[in-house]
């Protein structure tokens, strides 16, 4: 046991049911059904001349009904998750989903009605919404792409069969990978979240081996993962502009996040503006590294100390520690995950890679996913998603319907929570190779959050539309490819492996066009850090109010309440500029002679 008492481990799911086998969760999924049943009858009382009280009761149900699904739904993805080669938990996973949509097309008509409503109607009920308010006017901004009742249930049921049955064969065939990488002159066997330790290895050929060794593994399944996302690119473009009528494909995913189209085309037009700043930054550090020139293997290469690792116990303090030199309450929050044993951080083969945090309810705690391996990265990922679960529970007084921010908001908590942990790591005064390492991470990271999610976003854009002409997998490699040398310039070595690297990337399956809310949530982050700087104090009530805001009012408004414009490119540009001061610094340090 640590000193704390924290220790590397899975999570506890019993909050949610004892197990897939329990006979709660069949006792759920019938009452569930029950309840939609009732719910049902409110179609007979739906007219535009409603009386409010009745209006607010109908929601009300809603929520309820919306809370057990996710509290089934959640149960099956958290347990898929632990182990997604568990075939039990493969099976509840495609019972829940079929459940969900069931739900959704047997309570639809409640939604479809309310967009239907005439603007003079919906502006009489929306008093009555009261803390439903948001996601009222949100389901307004989708009337002109919303289609009939029946064509609506058959997208539902076409998707639990189609888009997510691609997804589950997509995990299920990645997360059995495997990879070999001699180490040490004996050849390991790992996980994939192993194999991206020796990304920054200190070694170059570890670092070219470990990249070599995932593009070995993920081509051998390469013609079947391109085909998978040429379906599902395929989908989308079907159902989102030729049934729907967007005018883009990324426009849908706007609307969802209630984003205008103009503010995303300002965001990824200045990311792909100050490509030169990262550009600059690359070539700086193949100096600090000896380099005449970086290979795209060397970009996370480290600088300064190298060996660095710290326990599962020492990253919690660290992490708790920072968050409650900024406020308390944050670290009390974040505390709660540890405590509830809701954080899986157990490095295990068939555990899903990367890292994550699920927010299933208001009235759960979030459970957070993390493979721990000990390295400073590790626990930057640690403040990173415990920064999600405050996120949620300073969230937690809305109902379901709105506690979840949109998903550029859903960064601010997350990066914010980063920040804070270097600013508390350099405060400590470490020494000088110690401080490089940590700043030239800090740009590191900043280049995977903004400008390589930006130009995955971008590249989602060219893919789409090379899939509605009929483009090939190779073709869109291809694509890819040249969405990395204009990231990178003369500045970074490009080999043709890098050109399949895009079917390692699960978000552009998942989440189409998902990734630019990271660019957004980081840029974001550096503006109202650098306010924190500025301003002490007086700023924690106006970051505190924008997370708690959750999903309960437009992004746009939420920010503007913060003195932000999200429609103005020089704000976008205000955080490339904090990151050129950062390089500045970098170009200021002396270059060791070790490395000339």
């Amino acid at each position: 046991m640590s000193e704390n008492g924290y220790v590397v481990g899975p999570w506890r799911l019993d909050d949610l049911f004892a197990g897939v086998d329990a006979p709660a969760v069949d006792e759920a999924v019938a009452t569930l059904q029950e309840g939609v049943e009732a719910f049902a009858a409110y179609r007979e009382q739906l007219s535009p001349d409603i009386a409010p009280d009745s209006f607010r009761a109908i929601i009300d149900d809603y929520e309820a009904l919306y809370r057990q699904a996710s509290r089934l739904a959640g149960f099956s993805s958290l347990t898929f998750a632990a182990d997604t080669q568990n075939p039990k938990a493969l099976d509840l996973r495609a019972r829940m989903q079929q459940l969900v949509a069931d739900l959704d097309n047997r309570t639809m008509f409640f939604q479809l009605w309310w967009k239907s409503l005439d603007d003079e109607a919906a502006e009489r009920l929306l008093e009555a919404g009261g803390p439903y308010r948001y996601w009222l006017e949100q389901l307004r901004l989708q009337k002109p792409y919303t289609l009939s009742e029946a064509e609506e249930r058959i997208i539902n049921l076409k998707d639990v069969n189609g888009v997510n049955a691609l997804n589950t064969l997509y995990d299920a065939i990645t997360n059995r990978y495997t990879f070999k990488l001699p180490v040490n002159g004996e050849e390991k066997e790992m996980t994939r979240g192993e194999l991206t330790v020796y990304y920054r290895h200190p070694d170059p050929e570890m670092r070219a081996a470990a990249f070599q060794e995932l593009f070995r593994v993920y081509s051998h399944d390469a013609l079947i993962l391109g085909q998978i996302y040429q379906a599902i690119a395929r989908d989308w473009l079907s159902e989102q502009l030729k049934l729907r009528g967007y005018e883009s494909p990324i426009a849908a995913r706007n609307l969802s996040n209630d984003i205008p189209d103009d503010v995303v085309d300002t965001l990824l037009e200045v990311c792909r503006q100050n490509a030169v700043l990262f550009q600059r930054y690359f070539r700086l550090k193949a100096r600090w590294l000896g380099m005449d020139r970086l290979r795209r293997y060397d970009i996370y290469a480290p600088v300064g100390e190298t060996d660095q690792e710290y326990d599962f116990a020492e990253a919690v303090t660290m992490v708790l520690e920072s968050y409650h030199q900024f406020a308390p309450e944050l670290a009390d929050l974040a505390r709660r995950v540890l405590d509830e044993q809701h954080f899986d951080s157990e490095v295990r083969v068939g555990k899903a890679s990367g890292a994550f945090c699920a927010t299933i309810e208001p009235a759960l705690t979030p459970w957070v996913l993390q493979s721990y391996h000990g390295r400073p990265e590790d626990v930057a990922t640690m403040a990173h998603e415990l920064g999600h679960a405050v996120h949620s529970m300073l969230a937690e007084h809305h109902p379901a319907l709105t506690q979840h921010p949109c998903l550029p908001l859903a960064e601010t908590a997350s990066t914010f929570g980063e920040m804070l942990l270097i600013d508390r790591l350099l405060a400590d005064q470490p020494a000088p190779d110690v401080e490089q390492a940590l700043l030239f991470r800090q740009m590191d990271d900043a280049y995977a959050t903004i400008m390589r999610q930006s130009f995955f976003a971008i590249f989602e854009r060219t893919a789409h539309d090379l899939i509605a002409a009929g483009g090939s997998v190779d073709a869109i490699s291809d694509r890819y490819l040249e969405n990395l040398r204009e990231q990178f310039g003369d500045a970074v070595e490009l080999t043709d492996d890098f050109r399949y690297e895009w079917q390692a990337i699960p978000h552009i399956y998942k989440t189409p066009f998902y990734v630019y809310a990271y660019a957004f949530g980081q840029l974001l982050v550096l503006a109202l850090y650098q306010q924190y700087r500025d301003e002490g104090e007086s700023f924690k009530p106006r970051y505190r109010a924008i997370l708690a805001a959750g999903g309960s009012d437009a992004p746009e408004r939420i920010l503007s309440r913060a003195g932000i414009n999200i429609r103005d490119a020089a704000f976008w540009q205000g955080g490339f500029d904090v990151l050129a001061e950062l390089v500045d610094r970098l170009e200021s340090l002396p270059v060791p002679e070790s490395a000339g």
